[in-house]
Order: C-alpha cells, then structure tokens, then sequence
C-alpha cells in the first residue's frame, strides 16, 4: 500500500527540521558541543529559538535524532534483504546504508565524520549511541529470529549475531580517519564484516 501524500505543511515542517539539523550538526561539529548553544543555532538556521523548541527538545535532541534516523535505516535494510542472503552479507548491506549516506557529498563527509567524533568523545552524547545501539540491537535481534525461524528468548543467536553487528558498526566509526572517503569507509566495512562473518553465517549452530 502506498502512503498517502505529504501535505505541503508536513513538507514545510520536514524541511524547517532538516535544516535546523544540519546547521546544529555544522555547528556541533566545528565548534565542540559544550561551546554551542540553542540561539547559536537559532542564528546560524535564521529561525527565532522558539522555532527550534517547536522541533526539537534541546541541542542533544538533534543528535539523538540523527542516531535514531541511523538505527531506523538499517533495521529496515535489513527486513528488505532477501531471506536467502548470507546473515554477513544482509547485516553488512544494512550497516552499510546509514555509513553511505555520511558520505553522499564530498563537503558531507568531513562534516559527518566530525559528528561522529563528537558523539563518540563526548560523554553525555556517547551515553545516547550506547542506548540507541541497545535499541537498534533488539530490533535487529528481533529481525534475524524472523529471518531464521528462531526463537529469540531461548536461542543465543539473534542477539549476538546483533550485537556483532552493532561491534562492528562501532569499530568502522571509530576507525574512520580524517581524509577517508567513501572507499575507504567501505573498505573498514568489509574488514570487520570479515571478522564476524564466520559466527554471523552459522544461525544454525547453536540448536541442539
């Protein structure tokens, strides 16, 4: 079934929203979280801070947000993938996806690669990841039961086959080097989806 179409209000909404985004991660990115405050990105936006309340709840707010657009995306990358494909090479490809669009434009890249050292180095932003990362390793983990007929109370798979994923997601962003392009981002991808290939491919192993 195909969803309705946007309305032009929701269209405004969105696009208000992805602005505010990106000028908060611009200025997240260049000038450290604890210097930014919400009327620095009110300003850089050209919206009044009683707009940018409208859309999000605080400065950490748009992170999360950006996480949880992450998680989004690869959960349903992974419910697309065809049943028969490898686990490694579904959970890559859903891995993948989020990584790809951090580097769709060449003055993106550096940006979102800053974002992430900021989430990752900062602790109140790292708390967030770990608890999207435990929200997107359910979900995951709830998936791949579905893929694999599995029962995910009772066997270990799904959510350690997630939890390898999320791992190795968490390896390729904290291995992610200043200059690395897309090429490169694919290639630590493939280097840690190397690693956990073999568990990941064996959902069958832990059954008696």
């Amino acid at each position: 079934m195909e969803s309705p179409p946007e309305s032009m209000a929701e269209r405004k909404r969105r696009l208000v929203a992805g602005e505010l985004r990106d000028a908060a991660l611009m200025l997240l990115a260049t000038k450290g979280f604890d210097a930014v405050t919400v009327d620095d990105i009110a300003a850089v936006a050209g919206v009044s801070r009683r707009t940018f309340f409208r859309y999000f709840a605080s400065k950490e707010d748009v992170v999360v947000r950006f996480l949880a657009d992450m998680g989004a995306s690869v959960v349903t990358e992974l419910a697309a993938r065809p049943r028969a494909e490898p686990p490694s090479a579904a959970l890559r490809h859903a891995i993948w996806v989020p990584l790809a669009a951090c580097t769709d434009r060449a003055d993106h890249t550096e940006r979102a690669r800053i974002v992430v050292r900021l989430i990752l180095d900062t602790p109140a932003l790292h708390a967030r990841w770990l608890d999207r990362q435990s929200r997107w390793r359910d979900a995951l983990a709830a998936e791949l039961a579905a893929r694999h007929r599995l029962d995910p109370d009772t066997d270990p798979y799904p959510r350690m086959a997630a939890g390898m994923a999320m791992l190795a997601l968490d390896t390729v962003l904290r291995q992610w080097q200043p200059g690395a392009d897309e090429q490169r981002l694919a290639e630590l991808t493939d280097q840690a989806f190397a690693v956990v290939a073999p568990a990941l491919d064996t959902p069958g192993a832990s059954q008696p």
